[in-house]
């Protein structure tokens, strides 16, 4: 058993690696993914961009730097180039990742996304209502039935649906979640598009 768990997570992992280069990709070629025609994109990479281009030029130093620090042992220093090279990559990736695949309201529901590891469509007739406001949730504390999508610790859009959805994480857990708390870095903006998109005096 689990050894098939382990065989289910690398597939789930390689996957995810998939989509963040295919993110890169799509950041060098200024497009987004998944924003349809009709559709309108809600940024959330804005509240952590100061965090994630100071860890880019960390890991873009680090790998100038190996080279001059390890010159007497080629070994350690091919090792120590490879590592800094994909460490570069991956935080290339997640921030290209997060600019990429923004939140998307349209008429075929809301999807609520973090990056290339979560994504979540919900159908606009199991909305119940929408609201905005900063929030700072315990990312150790998790509620039953409520999903928190912090950004830069914080979320700033609420949805309250009819019935639970089920949620996905990045290894398959799923979860039955009826509050869905998410961050746009326009969050009034957000919440008046998805508002403008429910029956009159939901």
């Amino acid at each position: 058993m689990r050894i098939k768990e382990l065989g289910r997570w690398t597939r789930r992992l390689a996957e995810h690696e998939r989509r963040r280069a295919v993110s890169l990709a799509l950041w060098a070629a200024r497009r987004r993914h998944g924003v349809g025609d009709g559709d309108t994109a809600f940024g959330y990479a804005r509240a952590q961009a100061p965090a994630s281009y100071g860890l880019i030029f960390v890991c873009a130093v680090d790998t100038v730097a190996a080279p001059f620090m390890l010159a007497a042992y080629p070994v350690a220093h091919l090792v120590m180039l490879v590592v800094d090279l994909y460490l570069l990559l991956v935080t290339l990736g997640l921030h290209a990742a997060a600019v990429t695949r923004p939140h998307v309201v349209g008429a075929g529901g809301v999807r609520v996304r973090r990056g290339a590891g979560f994504d979540l469509r919900i159908p606009l007739e199991l909305i119940a209502s929408v609201r905005h406001g900063a929030r700072f949730p315990d990312a150790n504390t998790q509620q039953e039935g409520v999903l928190d999508l912090a950004v830069a610790s914080q979320t700033s859009v609420t949805l309250e649906l009819v019935r639970p959805v089920t949620a996905v994480d990045l290894w398959g857990r799923r979860r039955q979640v009826r509050t869905v708390h998410w961050h746009a870095d326009a969050a009034r903006e957000a919440a008046a598009a998805v508002r403008a998109l429910l029956p009159v005096g939901t």
